[in-house]
């Protein structure tokens, strides 16, 4: 009978145990248990452990399932579903949300795994509420998407590791107030943006993963990142700037950016190195051999780029070295001892250089010498110039008109005063009058193309004529101080009101007396043929002598007054309300690409190569747009009071500008242009160009809400899809490295008007705001016409 009883005390002792464990349990964690395993009801691998049991805390680990408590309380919960790779998606009826809310309960679970489960949709905000959580991993799922602010919630989260997944939007800056964070992994999503300054503050993180996504632009100054080891960037757009690092970096992955320039000498003094993948950039500059011979490396790939430099035999090399990519760069001399393929069992790629090895596909050594010198070459660089209140409608409405008129009617006062020798200024600047005007207007009557494009394109514009001195004082007041609305380094600009009530901007100008009439003669016929709807035009001239000065002649010109500001006034500056709608603004840049269109092609020789910027555009009282800065002959040639001598291959280069790809920098320009329209603010230089570039060409391969998340908030509910796909299309088209990859202008121009065309059946309301016509504060209105 001993062995029934001692059988029948285990049996009991074995179940109080099992009452005490389960009880030991909270009962809301061993519900939330069991409601998890009722969502991963898929995966037989995962469930099979939960079956038929409620002691979760003993439940045999898998490689699929482990649940460890301490102090009846589920500390750690890792569920992988399919070991070899992403799961398919769970069921239409899953909830995520359900899920998480399930999760929560767990408030002292410390490490959370749920990888490859097919968990589908955005990552709910009650993944705040586990507080105690160090470790999150749910990489290879389908989380799409922004990261929600939530995370930030977790101050004690180490590690984070959101791989493999469809999260989208820009890498939060809030990341910086995770001060715990060491590892941060965010590879192959749909990522986009900046990397946010303020890892920078994360002084435990020593792996930063964000490598497969849309990012782009400067990498922020990690070297205070003292315990960082792992940088992984591959697949990205950053750059332009190698990252600056603490020298205890072990793995640093670059590939496939952006990146340029050198690769930076303090390179070879990162003793830990054990990886470096900087391939398929665009470095340029000596490569460092000394890379070869660090302590700990064992992995280098350089090729794709475009380093120069001459290898040695001699050069030595780490024992460990087991991979080495030089391809496909300008290196010279020979292939290292320490590399050759009967030194070691190490993979070595080197072709595609200038090295001496005529077994492997190597150009000859000029093809490395002259490619390296062509590197040097800096590419086309678009200035760019913050213009306060009182230069805006100044260099817009005079522009580039004003050097070459002022040479212009100088030499007709110089020819008339020295043949005449008349000694009173008001008789001599008659007789300059009646002949500038008696030669112009004989050349305009026998251009009959000029004649027909004037009467198409250029009706309304009041007929350029000569001034009566009178005639503009009485507009000004005599020129009175109270006249001056902006003041260049050659004179006054005043505004006038002429008899019949035409607002008009007076320049006057103070030119020496050095050039004759027959070297202005082509130039004053192309000035006069420049008369569009869209280019802000001269309407005429008025000469006068110097009373201080004989030496000097006095010129104003007189151009049209144009109120509204500048395009971008009317885009990125007041309120809301007050900025143009999608439908205004397609016109505007329709109306800009036609008066580029005229530019090159509506006269002989065409005008190109103008460095056209966003500021040169300006806004009648009816908002049609007018280009007032453009590039006439001669322009550059006569800057200072006196100028250089002038002559006539200024023209002959200008018609070769449409062969030197001057046509296609205009196209870039309007490119730059159009990035403004769209996402709304100010772009001021190459690099904010490069960036908004690339923000754009991501956000137009996803779909049209990531669209429009970047562009200016106050269209964004106004621009049809359709219409807003389109403008964005021809905007990176325009902006393509490459002259030759970038459209004509007839071709920006037609798919801007498919752009409005596509709009108009859309929209709700085509009438432009009221408040988008501004007043003209004549106050805030200066010029500096420096010529």
């Amino acid at each position: 009978m001993a062995n029934p009883v001692c059988s029948t005390l285990v049996l009991l002792l074995t179940l109080l145990s099992c009452v005490h464990l389960s009880h030991e349990l909270q009962p809301f964690q061993s519900n939330a248990l069991w409601d998890i395993q009722q969502f991963l009801n898929y995966y037989p691998s995962v469930t099979v452990s939960f079956q038929n049991t409620w002691d979760f805390c003993n439940i045999e680990p898998t490689p699929s399932l482990t649940v460890v408590c301490y102090e009846d309380n589920v500390t750690q919960l890792h569920i992988i579903g399919n070991g070899n790779g992403v799961s398919p998606p769970l069921p239409r009826n899953f909830s995520i949300d359900a899920f998480f809310a399930s999760l929560a309960d767990l408030s002292n679970l410390k490490v959370l795994s749920l990888v490859s489960l097919g968990l589908w949709g955005p990552l709910p905000a009650s993944v705040g509420k586990l507080s105690s959580l160090e470790i999150l991993n749910i990489s290879s799922n389908y989380i799409n998407g922004f990261i929600p602010v939530e995370l930030s919630y977790l101050r004690n989260l180490q590690t984070l590791i959101l791989d493999h997944n469809k999260f989208t939007g820009q890498v939060p800056g809030w990341f910086g107030s995770v001060h715990a964070l060491a590892v941060l992994s965010l590879k192959n999503n749909s990522l986009f943006g900046t990397l946010p300054s303020s890892v920078v503050s994360l002084e435990n993180l020593r792996v930063l993963v964000v490598a497969d996504n849309h990012m782009f632009g400067p990498v922020p100054d990690l070297q205070n990142l003292t315990n960082l080891q792992v940088l992984d960037l591959e697949n990205n757009h950053f750059g332009p700037y190698f990252p600056a690092l603490h020298n205890k970096v072990v793995t640093l992955v670059l590939r496939n950016n952006s990146f340029q320039f050198g690769v930076p000498v303090e390179l070879g003094s990162y003793y830990q190195l054990q990886k470096l993948d900087i391939s398929l950039n665009g470095f340029v500059g000596p490569f460092l051999p000394s890379l070869f011979a660090l302590p700990s490396i064992n992995y280098i790939d350089v090729s794709g780029n475009k380093l120069t430099g001459m290898l040695l035999q001699n050069m030595s090399c780490n024992d460990e070295l087991a991979f080495v990519n030089l391809s496909s760069n300008l290196l010279t001399g020979d292939l290292p001892a320490c590399l050759q393929p009967t030194s070691r069992s190490r993979a070595v790629i080197y072709a595609s250089n200038c090295l001496s090895d005529e077994e492997k596909e190597q150009h000859p050594y000029n093809f490395c010498h002259n490619e390296a010198l062509a590197v040097r070459v800096l590419p086309r660089k678009h200035k760019y110039k913050r213009h306060n209140a009182k230069e805006v409608v100044a260099s817009s409405i005079i522009g580039g008109i004003v050097g070459i008129a002022v040479l212009v009617s100088l030499s007709f006062l110089v020819i008339q005063r020295r043949n005449s020798r008349v000694a009173g200024k008001t008789g001599s600047t008659r007789f300059i009058l009646e002949k500038a005007s008696t030669v112009n207007t004989f050349k305009l009557l026998s251009d009959a193309r000029y004649i027909s494009e004037t009467m198409k394109l250029g009706a309304n514009l009041p007929t350029y004529r000569a001034f009566a001195l009178e005639e503009l004082k009485e507009a000004t007041n005599n020129f009175s101080h109270s006249s001056i609305i902006g003041e260049g380094s050659h004179g006054e600009i005043y505004k006038g009101k002429l008899a019949d009530g035409t607002l008009v901007a007076i320049r006057s100008l103070k030119m020496r007396k050095k050039h004759s009439l027959q070297a202005y003669t082509p130039h004053i016929e192309m000035i006069s043929k420049l008369r569009h709807k869209h280019l802000v035009s001269a309407l005429g001239h008025c000469f006068d002598c110097c009373p201080y000065d004989s030496s000097v002649s006095i010129i104003y010109l007189v151009f049209e007054f144009v109120p509204n500001g500048t395009l971008r006034g009317c885009i990125c500056e007041g309120l809301p309300g007050q900025r143009l709608n999608w439908t205004q603004r397609l016109a505007a840049a329709i109306g800009v690409a036609k008066g580029i269109q005229f530019l090159h092609t509506g006269i002989l020789p065409g005008v190109f190569s103008n460095n056209f910027k966003i500021t040169d555009v300006l806004l009648d009282q009816n908002l049609h747009v007018k280009i007032s800065c453009y590039n006439l002959p001669l322009l550059a040639e006569n800057r200072g009071m006196g100028g250089a001598g002038l002559s006539s291959l200024a023209l002959k280069a200008n018609v070769q500008g449409r062969a030197n790809h001057g046509d296609k920098d205009d196209v870039h320009d309007i490119g730059v242009i159009l990035l403004e329209v769209l996402v709304g603010r100010p772009i001021m230089s190459q690099n904010e160009v490069m960036v908004v570039k690339d923000i754009i060409q991501v956000s137009n391969k996803m779909d049209d809400t990531a669209r429009r998340s970047i562009v200016d908030p106050t269209i964004i509910k106004e621009c049809s899809a359709e219409s807003l796909k389109t403008v964005m299309e021809i905007c990176l088209r325009c902006l393509s490295n490459e002259a030759i990859d970038r459209p004509s202008i007839e071709d920006v121009l037609w798919n801007l008007e498919f752009a409005a065309q596509l709009q108009d059946p859309w929209r709700v309301d085509s009438q432009p705001h009221p408040s988008a016509k501004f007043n003209t504060v004549v106050s805030n209105l200066a010029f500096d016409f420096d010529v």
